[in-house]
């Protein structure tokens, strides 16, 4: 357990957090408002199965791990089902574009083109995230303005009285 909290990265790193986060908390929440668009009818179209049960459970991920990013705890346990999760969306939705058909069982989006650019316009923020998360699993919260600095720091200072 201490070796996720463990962090020796810049207190900017809350920068990463935030933006990370925020992105996945408030994505997970709209696939709860908005289940048809964005939750279990966004994943059956795509061709996910069992979309009723994957969308609010997706929905549940990427709000929990969202909040527990914004907030700094469990960071890099909380990075690794968002990388997961970024990395269905980007082979599920990118990866068609990308190739101008279905891919496997999974659905072609109704674009005006095709290809590598259309591909790299749409995954942008897909990309952003994905490193992101990455990084943060890889550096941890950071040394200032996280739960997981202040919980080593109390545990570090409980341990030396």
């Amino acid at each position: 357990m201490r070796r996720l909290t463990t962090t020796q990265a810049p207190p900017a790193t809350i920068l990463v957090r935030l933006l990370v986060g925020a992105v996945f908390f408030t994505e997970g929440i709209q696939k709860f408002l908005y289940p048809a668009d964005l939750g279990a009818g966004r994943l059956a179209k795509i061709g996910i199965p069992a979309p009723e049960i994957m969308g609010p459970f997706v929905g549940g991920v990427e709000t929990i791990c969202g909040a527990l990013l914004i907030l700094g705890l469990l960071t890099r346990f909380a990075a690794i089902p968002l990388l997961i999760d970024i990395s269905v969306a980007i082979i599920f939705t990118k990866i068609p574009i990308l190739l101008g058909h279905g891919f496997w069982n999974f659905g072609l989006p109704k674009l005006q083109s095709y290809g590598f650019w259309s591909m790299a316009h749409e995954a942008r923020t897909d990309f952003c995230m994905l490193l992101g998360a990455l990084f943060l699993l890889i550096v941890g919260a950071g040394k200032k303005w996280s739960i997981d600095a202040h919980v080593k720091s109390s545990g570090s200072a409980g341990g030396a009285v």
